[in-house]
């Protein structure tokens, strides 16, 4: 006897037809045809289930506060760094928490369950620490909620920046974050990330870095990182976020870069939706993509995931809580359109994201947290192609959303009365 049965989920590794079993809020089988009975039955119906999404990579003490104190005119960094530089001394506790708790409804409609965001402490007030770790217990029975505590404006470069980002550690706040780049000097940049690693290492704690976010190929900040990673003995507890310098180095450079970077066991989180809207901005023809050297990561045996990073704020007015427009972009932006690139793309908005994260339990293996999401399409690819609804989205067993298929209604003659654009325009083979 199960809590709850899923029948005929086609799965992310490609196996379709399969019953997943859930008891305890857990997998407890995952099987053809499973002879058992439930509480409640879910049929899939040929359409894909996967382990619910991972963000590890996003600012939400930013989101939703699109517009405030006025619309980002430009469009860049630095407008948007300047825009929320006048709105951060006029934040409440108040107004944090309850946008972030809007993104986060939106965030589990989407199936985006696990989530981490970095929280800027440049403000000594620390009401953004405050507000973030509310909302973190408030959310924690559906969402798991990491936060970086994030010197947004520089460890060095401003006057309580240190004082401030050790009180948010203090606090509970349970990532070391940093910024090199946005140092005054490449020397400066250096010195911040060593003592920020000395921090981590001293407290037990991940590290996650805002590193090379810049176009300049002679930021090489991520270098230094994986350098003190081996030097303070934190393989596999530290994180590059963007690196979109790569994308600028010189091929013989990062031929070193990339295994120094893979002997350290860093993951390299980029973010697609971002990098491309906001790098190449000095440049005319040809333009930059702006986003780091995905594949060559991946070839190098580096975990990669992919970060939203922003959702309707200072510095990206767009975004909607959807892993898999994320991964649309990737796609489009790593020119990472054959089959086996798509695979590894999903992977990197779901396992990989959760190995970013360090959840445990994390799958669709017997044992694994029952943190699932059944979605309008019948396999990665095509999820990725339609960025589909999601019918189901499964908390520890317990459905927490449901959305009714998209399914369009046609008045044309001859032709069908409805069509399902998840199972009706499979390739061929497919069906």
């Amino acid at each position: 006897m199960f809590d709850t049965i899923i029948r005929g989920a086609n799965l992310p590794d490609g196996r379709d037809g399969y019953d997943i079993g859930i008891r305890k809020g857990e997998i407890a089988a995952v099987e053809k045809q499973l002879p058992a009975e439930a509480g409640e039955v879910i049929d899939a119906a040929g359409r894909l289930v996967s382990p619910a999404f991972c963000d590890p990579h996003f600012h939400m003490d930013a989101t939703l506060s699109l517009g405030l104190p006025r619309m980002n005119a430009s469009g860049t960094l630095l407008e948007g760094i300047a825009l929320w530089g006048e709105l951060r001394p006029r934040l409440t506790r108040e107004a944090l928490v309850e946008r972030a708790l809007r993104y986060c409804d939106l965030a589990v409609s989407q199936g985006l369950l696990h989530i981490r965001t970095h929280v800027d402490t440049s403000d000594p007030r620390l009401v953004t620490a405050e507000a973030m770790l509310e909302v973190q217990d408030r959310v924690k029975d559906y969402i798991d909620l990491q936060l970086v505590a994030f010197p947004q404006d520089g460890y060095y470069r401003i006057p309580e920046g240190v004082k401030a980002l050790e009180r948010a550690l203090d606090m509970g706040v349970g990532i070391v974050g940093g910024i090199p780049h946005f140092e005054r000097t490449m020397e400066e940049g250096r010195l911040s990330l060593e003592a920020q690693f000395r921090i981590a290492a001293d407290r037990g704690l991940p590290v996650d870095i805002h590193c090379d976010e810049t176009d300049d190929p002679l930021s090489r900040h991520v270098e230094t990182m994986a350098a003190l990673t081996i030097r303070f003995g934190l393989q596999g507890r530290v994180n590059g976020s963007h690196l979109t310098s790569m994308h600028s180095m010189d091929n013989y450079y990062v031929s070193k870069l990339i295994p120094l970077i893979a002997e350290a066991q860093m993951t390299a989180t980029p973010n697609p939706l971002i990098n491309i809207m906001l790098q190449g901005r000095h440049d005319s023809y040809p333009k930059r993509r702006g986003m780091t050297r995905v594949r060559e990561l991946m070839a190098a045996g580096v975990n990669v995931s992919l970060g939203q990073d922003c959702c309707m704020d200072p510095w990206y007015s767009m975004g909607s809580g959807d892993m898999l427009e994320v991964a649309h972009m990737a796609v489009h932006v790593g020119q990472m359109g054959g089959i086996a690139e798509k695979h590894q793309i999903f992977d990197a908005v779901t396992v990989n994201s959760a190995k970013t994260m360090g959840l445990d339990g994390y799958g669709l293996s017997p044992g694994c947290k029952a943190n699932l999401v059944i979605l309008q399409a019948a396999d990665v690819t095509e999820a990725i192609r339609l960025k589909p609804t999601r019918l189901y989205v499964l908390r520890e067993g317990r459905v927490i959303s449901r959305t009714a298929p998209r399914l369009p209604s046609l008045s044309l003659p001859g032709r069908p009365a409805q069509i399902d654009p998840g199972l009706d325009y499979l390739p061929p083979g497919k069906g």
